[in-house]
Formats: structure tokens, sequence, C-alpha cells
């Protein structure tokens, strides 16, 4: 029983390694869709894998019924950031628990996370041997190696249609083996064989060329279908060829027009380097410019405030001021006023001495007010 289950793991995994290796060899000469016989394979097979021993659904009257691997899909796979479990759910065509299975099938490929998807369900212990019994593929150590295969398809560009036959739920999926059980003989065998034959037709009496015929016959099918094997590998790597030239022209173009961006944006940035050179030599100068201005400006003011200074000390219009300066230094020198100084001063600001000075002015006897009073000798009325 053992043995079975382990042979079963084994022919799963190995099967599904060989459907990962054609898909990506078929992704090279054309679009995956549910149309590829490769990719209805490979869908069929990790379906299988994802429902090995996989645990009944016991309901209130005791009985199992049979659980879809989507069921174990929702619970574990909620954990993965921004995953399209809830999209699923909210699919109005897909009803069935096996058709949403199989529509995370497709939309994990065409977001290329089929393996995260995958690698993050089987790290939760936990949740996984609620849902899968003891010798599951995912409990087993080919769990791990089931994670690596699918990353290798996180690189085809697969475009599928979500509606119609490819989700149906009510048929199981069915594995193709035939694609993967090519029987090669080797060169030793032919040889055996022809050996074989010839020692038969050897020891047969009476043998002639009629009876030889069914070996030149089985030689030429043999040659013929060695050059078909030939050809068809011939016509594979043509296409492959012709694939890798067209890709290489492809990125030569790329890389050519990637040069050309490259080549104008540094045009771009030294004449923009340059501009900048010549921006800030323009605001230097204007900077010197304006220092200039702004020292000459200083040295006017200056200027102008020693004119003014000597303006005011040579202007005759402010005796009085001269006078007060002249009291002060004589009241810091500590002299003090005398009586006929004070009376002199009082006749020559009263009204009197002013109308008397008026007249005397009036009568051309006196030239100005500022000269009498700075002449000596003139004495007050």
């Amino acid at each position: 029983m053992a043995r079975n289950a382990a042979v079963e793991r084994k022919n799963l995994i190995t099967v599904c390694r060989f459907s990962v290796k054609t898909l990506i060899d078929r992704s090279c000469f054309e679009t995956i869709d549910d149309s590829c016989s490769e990719f209805t394979n490979f869908a069929a097979i990790l379906e299988q894998v994802l429902t090995h021993r996989l645990k009944g659904q016991v309901n209130w009257f005791g009985f199992e019924s049979p659980r879809s691997f989507w069921d174990f899909i929702r619970v574990a796979c909620s954990k993965v950031p921004h995953n399209c479990i809830s999209s699923i759910e909210n699919m109005e065509n897909v009803s069935s628990s096996r058709a949403k299975g199989r529509a995370w099938i497709r939309v994990a490929l065409m977001e290329k996370r089929l393996s995260e998807y995958i690698s993050t369900s089987l790290r939760d212990i936990k949740t996984t041997r609620r849902y899968y019994e003891d010798g599951a593929i995912v409990l087993g150590e080919e769990a791990n190696m089931l994670a690596g295969m699918l990353l290798g398809l996180n690189a085809i560009d697969f475009s599928f249609c979500l509606k119609g036959e490819s989700l149906d739920g009510n048929s199981h999926a069915v594995i193709d083996y035939t694609p993967y059980l090519k029987f090669t003989q080797s060169s030793e065998s032919i040889s055996s064989d022809e050996e074989e034959l010839r020692t038969l037709g050897s020891g047969s009496e009476g043998s002639t060329p009629e009876n030889l015929g069914p070996q030149f016959i089985t030689d030429e099918h043999s040659w013929y279908n060695k050059c078909k094997r030939v050809e068809q590998k011939f016509r594979l790597a043509l296409e492959q060829k012709g694939y890798l030239e067209e890709l290489v022209r492809l990125r030569e173009a790329q890389l050519a027009e990637s040069v050309a961006q490259n080549k104008i944006v540094r045009q771009r940035m030294e004449e923009m380097d340059l501009n900048h050179k010549l921006e800030k030599e323009q605001l230097e100068f204007i900077i010197l410019e304006l220092q200039d201005q702004l020292h000459s400006f200083q040295s006017l003011e200056q200027l102008s405030a020693e004119i003014s200074l000597s303006s005011t000390s040579l202007d005759p219009l402010h005796p009085q001021k001269e006078g007060e300066g002249r009291h002060e230094n004589s009241k810091s020198d500590g002299k003090e006023d005398t009586p006929s100084l004070l009376g002199l001063c009082g006749s020559l600001t009263s009204m009197t001495s002013y109308k008397s000075l008026t007249s005397l002015k009036s009568s051309e006897c006196l030239a100005s007010p500022n000269a009498e009073i700075n002449s000596p000798g003139l004495t007050p009325f």
C-alpha cells in the first residue's frame, strides 16, 4: 500500500514536470490559451495533484461528500497580499467549487503568481493537514519540487477566457499520458534486431530473395522513420532559429531606439547645464553691480550728511542756535550770567527793541538787524 502511494506521487510529479517543460517549449511559438492541448493537459495534471488524497466534507448526518481543492486554496491563500480569491468568489458564471478552482488556476497563471500561491498554501501546515490525508503530495517532500517547477511558468504570457466549457465543473479532469510516453529505440537494439533477422534468414532452408522482402521493408521503414524524426527536429530547430532571430531583431531595434533617446537626453542635459552656467554668471554679475551701487549710495549718503552739517554750521539764519550753543558752553564752563547781560538780552528780544530796529531799517540807518546786533558800537534803546 505504501509502495503504491509512493509510486502514484512520483508519477504525478514526473508528469507535471514534463507538462511544464512542454508548455514552456510551446510558448516559444504561439500564445497559450484554452485551445492549447499542452495547457489543457497541464491544468488536468495540476488539478489531480491538488486533489490527491483530499479529505471529504462531513455533513450533519455523518456522510462524507467529495470536496474540491478550491476549498483548501480559498482558505490557505487568503493571507497572500493582493490575492484574487474574492474576485473568483464573485464571478457570476462560475458557481461550482470545481469550476472556481479551475478559474483560479487560469487567473493565477495570467497574474504570474501561481508558484507564489502554491508555496504560501504549502507553508500553512495546519490548514494543509486539516484538508489532506497522510501520504498526500502536498504533505510530502514532493511539495517543494512542485513549487519550484511552477516558477518557470512566470515567463509565459497566458491569455484565457473565463467563460465556456473549459470551466465546466461537472466533468473530471482527464490526463493524456501519450505525449510523455515516447519510446526511442537505441542504436544497439536496432543492430541486434538486424543480426537476429539475418540469422533467421540464413538458417531457413530454401530462402529466396522474396523471403528477404520483409527485412528490406523493415529496414526501409526504420530509415524512413529516422528521416522523419530528423526532419521534425530540423523543422523545430528552424522555427526556434527564426523565433530567436526575430527576437534579436526586436531587441536590436529597441536598443537602437534606447540609444537614440539616451543621446537626445544627453544633449538636453548639456544644453541645460550650459544655460545654468550662463544664468549663474549673469546672476553673479548682477550681484556685483548691486554691491557697487550699494557702496556708492552709502558714500553719497555720508557725503550729503557732511554737506548738510557744514551748511548748518555756516548758515547765518541760525544765530539763536549758535547763541544757545554758546550759552550752553558758558554754563558748562561754570560762569554765571550778570544782570547787565541779562538786561541786554532782554532788551534785544523785547517788542520795543524790535520795533525800533524796524524803524531804523526803514530809515535806512541800519542795513540788517543781524548786522546791527553784531556791531559792537550799537547801544540798545
